[in-house]
């Protein structure tokens, strides 16, 4: 009688215990930071990103059923810690590699989030993901292609976007393609401003196009940040290369645009990689003048009624604008760390890298 009393009481108390931890996963908040640049410079890319992920944490932490088999779009929250839900902490870089640096470091010792993303720019890239290392806290990039960055031996670093040598093969394939077509393509000029990923992307496409027997005949480098262009536009006028290919952030793209205008010079052909040319203040702020400007994408809006179609149209109503390739690929980034911590059920960084380790998201 004593022990089938006793034996009811321990039952009793595991159900409350169990029905107390449902409760308790139910109402868990799971912090990530995201370190972005939301002034200064870049600070429309920033903005753009912070929608990009407050999208994707709506998707997360709310059922959308519309949305079929999208990863972690079907149930609210996250199933693997019980229903949890995330949240994200977002810290401002200001365009800084050390602001970026301090921001990662209180995002982890002081936020005491479980994973940090970010952070646009590669040079701040650079930066806090090395915090990210010295404290083993998962960092998952999505946006940042300088070719350094994976090249560390990093064990925290991950990163799920193409890189500059994916790209540059591609600039190269398209111009052998517009020459079989009968367009001018042999003489190519590189114009790209100094920081990581200005000066890492221009040497990886000078290297690619080196290899495949075409050297680059011209390489502007430019501060990054600069008020006046000028002197490399009249470069440009002056040496009249076939194709300009442009690595640029927001404001420099914009600055080049107009002072090409006000240069009365617009090259053959254009190539912009991405960056500041994807920005959508780019178009508001030179309208027609970048009319003919080639642009890389690894983004596309998809038909009506496609999920990505659906998940563009959430982040429209939030942002005001159709999402690009750069706030694209940072959305990736985040529903890949999301999965992960899914995958983990748990935030422990430890268990959090070896799923990320693990990941094979397929392209569906």
């Amino acid at each position: 009688m004593k022990l089938s009393r006793v034996a009811g009481l321990l039952c009793a108390a595991f159900i409350v215990a169990a029905l107390a931890g449902t409760a308790y996963a139910q109402d868990k908040v799971v912090k990530i930071g995201a370190v972005f640049p939301l002034s200064g410079n870049a600070a429309s890319a920033g903005v753009h990103a912070k929608a990009a992920i407050e999208t994707a944490l709506d998707i997360i932490n709310n059922a959308h059923p519309e949305l079929g088999n999208f990863p972690l779009a079907k149930d609210a929250g996250l199933s693997g810690l019980g229903g949890a839900k995330l949240d994200v902490v977002f810290a401002d870089n200001q365009g800084s590699p050390a602001t970026g640096q301090n921001q990662a470091l209180r995002l982890i010792t002081e936020e005491k989030v479980v994973a940090l993303t970010g952070a646009y720019q590669s040079g701040i890239t650079l930066t806090a993901s090395a915090i990210a290392e010295k404290y083993g806290i998962p960092f998952v990039n999505g946006e940042s292609v300088a070719a350094n960055l994976t090249e560390r031996g990093f064990k925290w670093f991950f990163r799920t976007t193409p890189v500059a040598s994916d790209f540059a093969k591609l600039y190269h394939d398209f111009l052998q393609d517009m020459k079989a077509a009968g367009a001018k393509t042999d003489n190519v000029a590189i114009v790209h401003e100094n920081t990581e990923y200005g000066t890492s992307v221009a040497s990886v496409i000078s290297s690619a196009f080196k290899a495949n027997g075409q050297p680059i005949a011209l390489d502007i480098a430019y501060s990054a940040n600069t008020t006046d262009v000028q002197s490399q536009v009249l470069q440009l006028k002056e040496k009249k290369p076939d194709v300009v290919i442009m690595v640029s952030y927001t404001s420099d793209a914009i600055l080049f645009a107009k002072t090409m205008q006000s240069l009365d010079y617009k090259p053959p052909m254009i190539i912009a990689d991405d960056s500041g040319f994807s920005d959508p203040s780019f178009i508001k702020a030179v309208g027609k003048i970048s009319q003919g400007v080639f642009n890389r994408s690894s983004w596309s809006l998809g038909a009506p009624g496609s999920v990505t179609y659906i998940v563009n149209d959430l982040y429209k109503k939030k942002s005001g604008d159709d999402m690009d390739d750069t706030a694209a690929r940072q959305m990736q980034a985040f529903f890949v760390l999301a999965d992960a911590i899914n995958r983990a059920g748990s935030t422990e960084p430890a268990k959090i890298q070896a799923a990320l380790k693990a990941a094979d998201l397929k392209a569906d």
